[in-house]
């Protein structure tokens, strides 16, 4: 496939922007189109208008940044199928298919012998209040509902398939993907899945019963959640980019969403590396 429009998205950072601006440069004297994207701050109050999406005649997008920054480009892509490669800035991140250094070689050998793609498994989120639906978002790594500062413990009603599976009573819970077992669900005691291995995460943060333990599910169960009366103070965040305090009478519907996203694979780079780096197991640095 003969390359034409490559997007761009960039971290707020001097570094990110001096490369970004370089690279744009050598893309354009390729005879190449590009398409800037600023990485979006998350927006954890309140939530807004629908966002623009990146337009469908992109044919791959570089992100230059951290595993935030990918996060926010995941979702300016949204259900679309462009392909999308990760391009770390400092410390190892899980979502980076490169490192800043590499940028141009890699860079070179996408544009000549062009790309292969791995899908990772994304979820669909419904919120449902009193009949209608508030919000509808498709996450990468995990949709968390979070107590705040002054709230009480949560009481966190769950099932899954419509048969009741327990009531968490905790600081919050993950549902996360595959690729997002090693985010804010690993730190929460949750499992590491590797991310060609069908299954959803729940992740009970802080629970106040100690039985209560992470548990995975099919990739095809249905989620519900609800609070239980009289809640307040309560989050749910998508991604950890955006999102808006729920109530006792809102619905969360969680399930498989019918539209993966398409990593970049580059040769030589094996998950299992980059696992062993960032979580300081034994075996060489990459």
């Amino acid at each position: 496939m003969s390359l034409k429009k490559i997007g761009l998205v960039v971290k707020a950072d001097k570094k990110a922007r001096r490369r970004a601006d370089e690279f744009e440069a050598w893309l354009h004297s390729r005879g190449l189109a590009t398409l800037r994207q600023e990485c979006a701050l998350p927006q954890r109050r309140g939530f807004g208008p629908q966002r623009d999406l990146a337009p469908v005649d992109l044919d791959c997008v570089f992100v230059m940044g951290g595993d935030g920054t990918f996060l926010s480009a995941a979702r300016w892509i949204g259900e679309q199928t462009i392909p999308i490669l990760g391009v770390k800035f400092g410390e190892v991140g899980f979502l980076a298919g490169t490192a800043e250094e590499n940028l141009f070689a890699v860079a070179e050998l996408i544009l000549t012998k062009g790309f292969v793609t791995r899908p990772r498994m994304r979820l669909l989120v419904e919120v449902v209040r009193e009949g209608r639906e508030l919000a509808c978002e498709t996450v990468l790594n995990d949709v968390v509902i979070n107590r705040g500062t002054l709230a009480r413990l949560a009481d966190i009603e769950t099932s899954i398939n419509d048969l009741y599976l327990t009531t968490y009573r905790a600081d919050g819970l993950i549902v996360a993907t595959p690729t997002g077992s090693t985010a804010y669900s690993l730190a929460a005691g949750g499992p590491v899945i590797h991310p060609q291995v069908p299954g959803i995460i729940m992740t009970p943060i802080c629970p106040f019963t100690l039985t209560n333990r992470p548990l995975i599910v099919p990739h095809s169960a249905c989620i519900k959640i609800r609070l239980e009366k009289k809640a307040s103070d309560i989050m749910l965040t998508f991604d950890g980019q955006a999102g808006f305090e729920i109530r006792d009478s809102d619905t969360i519907i969680i399930r498989q969403s019918p539209h993966d996203l398409n990593l970049i694979c580059i040769p030589g780079q094996d998950y299992f590396d980059v696992l062993k780096t960032k979580l300081s197991w034994s075996g060489g640095r990459i």
